[in-house]
């Protein structure tokens, strides 16, 4: 019969070596949600400084003082790092069009208030609007694969079927219409974007309002 003290001797051993083992892998863990955020705020800074053509993996590692290999453990390519900024703005977005969605009752105002929160935003979040939509409005493959642009278009169209609801208008297209407002709202702050910084043109803020 093995003696009771060895019995409980080995067994604290075993519980220390799992909790040792537990601590281990919670500090890595750790270690790499810091190392990822490092890089993503680098990045961030570079892109604040020098746009997005001047972001690169190397100026990111010599940024946060690591090797290369470093930040290709935690990316495939720099343009890993850009679709993960590109999905933390589409996601900042829906947020901001939910509260405006939820600050006003009546359908029609509750739309005003999107279109009205979605051209400030890409007012004030010049960096981000520019790389969430690049060249242009993303295609339908990209929609479907990225559920933050999912999110974006089903919280358009709900205000829209809404809208429509209360007018009666039910057996309207609300996607057909969502895409149209989406077009337009993306093609004003486009527009806005391409003009220059001291611009007081307010003409293009009043279509959004009457839309």
């Amino acid at each position: 019969m093995v003696n009771p003290d060895i019995r409980l001797s080995f067994a604290n051993a075993v519980r220390k070596s799992k909790s040792n083992k537990m601590g281990t892998t919670e500090r890595k863990q750790r270690q790499k949600e810091e190392v990822y955020d490092s890089i993503l705020s680098a990045a961030w800074k570079l892109v604040k400084e020098e746009g997005w053509q001047g972001l690169s993996i190397r100026k990111i590692a010599e940024a946060i003082e690591y090797s290369v290999p470093v930040i290709y453990d935690h990316f495939a390519n720099k343009e890993a790092i850009l679709a993960e900024f590109t999905k933390q703005g589409f996601s900042e977005l829906n947020e901001i069009l939910l509260e405006a969605a939820l600050s006003v009752e009546e359908p029609a105002e509750s739309l005003r208030a999107i279109s009205e929160a979605y051209w400030k935003f890409g007012m004030e979040h010049t960096e981000y609007y520019q790389l969430m939509y690049g060249m242009g409005m993303p295609s339908c493959e990209t929609v479907s694969t990225m559920t933050e642009l999912q999110d974006l278009t089903l919280i358009l169209q709900r205000a829209i079927e809404r809208v429509l609801r209360s007018a009666g208008a039910t057996e309207q297209n609300s996607f057909v219409k969502m895409k149209s407002l989406w077009s337009m709202l993306h093609g004003l702050v486009s527009i806005r974007l391409m003009k220059s910084a001291d611009s007081t043109d307010e003409s293009d803020k009043e279509v959004v309002n009457e839309s």
